[in-house]
């Protein structure tokens, strides 16, 4: 039969992000004490910014009246930027002992102990209540994350689980929806998280969408066509098989050797008994008149500006540009290539803040009620796509600005996670946040006699009766998340 060529015309609709996006969401992701030293290393290398010195004398003359006004709303609890006032004395042997204590005790309140870490398990389940899912897709989806090993991975056949389900829950359902569910676990952040097998880990984290590697399909095709040579590191054998040269080879190893293949790991060695250090990256305070003030947590990070040096020449040149000679020339088009960095840089920066300030208020709009009365029971149902719609942003912008952020209020410091959890809907049709449900179920644990503990049937029972129906291994769940032991060891 003959062969012959055909061309064909295929229309597909792809999403790619330019360099500044890939920037801008990396930026996002930042607490405040990483962005400090982002916004450093950025000006060693980029010799266009400079710190800009008009605005920080202008904020000295401005921050002992604001300093005042929130010495009022927090006391002794905010953090006093007495280091800029330090600034006008040469060193430390000029420094006021006065102004050295007011430092030091500034930076002891501004560095604010976290004293509880969030499990390994608690990190995916806190993940769950982002996904738009049903209460049975989230229990399922919950069993499957009971189910991984401390690497990450899903070593138990989906057939078994579902079989589990059945007999020992009484949840029916197959190897079709468990499927469907470990692919929502495998978008879980750290990505390989779910994986059956090393390969599948793998694959997961070169699929990552936010993986912008120029070697990462490269890396991808080892692991689909050579894995076994991979793993035993046969390396003129995948060499000879794909084609590749030295050089090509070292960049492809560079990709696949910087993956985790312990995904899980990455939760786990979070887990430590001594208090991380945390630095807030809003301040949230309730005004006399009721309004909400929110102030970002600059930090360290300096107010940037290009340099007039730059701009100055640019502009010298510029008005010759048909007199320069090659040197000048280079000389031009180097500066403009700064220049256009650092202002590129500067704007990702005011919309980073602008976005984490979007962010930030209307969680505190939403979360109204608890910024009144500091307590939790009365906290609302949210979710992430509750903040994006108000925001106009996409819900990956959302979790990136919420995740690894705090705000420090009048009552504490909270992660911004921590206003966010899933609903339950009461007989009547109204919605009920689950730390409502929390509180309710310690008040009945702590109320109970002591001689005849409630087990979590006759917990899950009385939750039923007061018009809160939730399931009995839901009643175990927030039990065991509260610290609260079984009935059995209760007495």
């Amino acid at each position: 039969m003959p062969q012959k060529l055909i061309q064909r015309q295929t229309q597909t609709q792809t999403q790619t992000l330019s360099p500044l996006q890939v920037a801008f969401v990396r930026m996002l992701e930042l607490p405040v004490t990483d962005l400090e030293e982002r916004v450093r290393n950025e000006m060693m290398e980029n010799s266009a910014l400079e710190e800009n010195d008009d605005d920080r004398r202008a904020e000295e003359e401005t921050e002992q009246s604001e300093t005042d006004e929130r010495s009022d709303i927090y006391g002794d609890d905010v953090p006093l930027h007495v280091n800029d006032a330090m600034g006008d004395y040469l060193n430390d042997d000029d420094t006021p002992d006065y102004l050295k204590t007011q430092a030091d005790e500034a930076r002891e309140r501004h560095e604010i102990p976290l004293t509880e870490d969030a499990s390994f398990y608690e990190s995916l389940n806190r993940q769950v209540n982002e996904c738009d899912l049903t209460a049975e897709e989230k229990t399922l989806l919950e069993y499957l994350i009971g189910s991984l090993d401390a690497d990450g991975f899903l070593r138990k056949d989906l057939e078994t689980l579902a079989d589990e389900l059945a007999v020992y829950h009484n949840i029916n359902t197959d190897k079709t929806e468990l499927e469907r569910l470990l692919g929502v676990l495998q978008t879980f952040e750290p990505r390989g998280i779910g994986a059956r097998n090393l390969q599948e880990c793998l694959r997961l984290q070169l699929t990552d969408p936010d993986n912008r590697s120029p070697h990462r399909r490269q890396a991808l095709d080892v692991v689909d066509r050579c894995f076994d040579d991979f793993i035993h590191k046969r390396k003129e054998n995948i060499k000879r098989r794909m084609g590749w040269d030295e050089e090509t080879y070292g960049h492809v190893m560079h990709e696949l050797t910087r993956l985790n293949p312990r995904p899980g790991s990455a939760l786990n060695e979070g887990e430590s008994h001594a208090a991380p250090t945390v630095v807030p990256d809003f301040f949230l305070s309730v005004a006399d008149d009721g309004s909400l003030a929110i102030r970002l947590n600059h930090g360290e990070v300096p107010e940037l500006r290009v340099s007039r040096a730059f701009r100055d020449s640019i502009r010298e040149y510029a008005d010759k540009k048909n007199k320069l000679s090659r040197e000048q020339k280079d000389t031009y088009l180097y500066a403009c290539r700064k220049v256009e960095a650092a202002q590129s840089f500067i704007d990702i920066l005011h919309r980073r803040n602008n976005t984490l300030y979007a962010v930030m208020r209307t969680i505190a709009e939403l979360q109204r009620p608890f910024f009144d009365e500091d307590d939790e029971s009365r906290l609302r149902p949210m979710t992430l796509k509750d903040v994006a719609e108000r925001t106009r942003l996409d819900i990956s912008t959302v979790s990136r600005v919420t995740n690894s952020k705090y705000v420090q209020t009048a009552y504490g410091t909270y992660p911004l996670k921590f206003f966010f959890s899933s609903q339950f809907k009461t007989n009547e049709g109204e919605e009920l946040s689950s730390r409502k449900i929390k509180a309710m179920l310690r008040r009945l644990i702590e109320e109970e006699d002591k001689n005849a503990p409630l087990p979590d049937e006759a917990l899950a029972a009385q939750l039923k009766e007061q018009g809160y129906p939730v399931a009995r291994r839901t009643v175990a769940k927030y039990r065991e998340q509260m610290g609260f032991p079984p009935a059995r060891l209760r007495r």
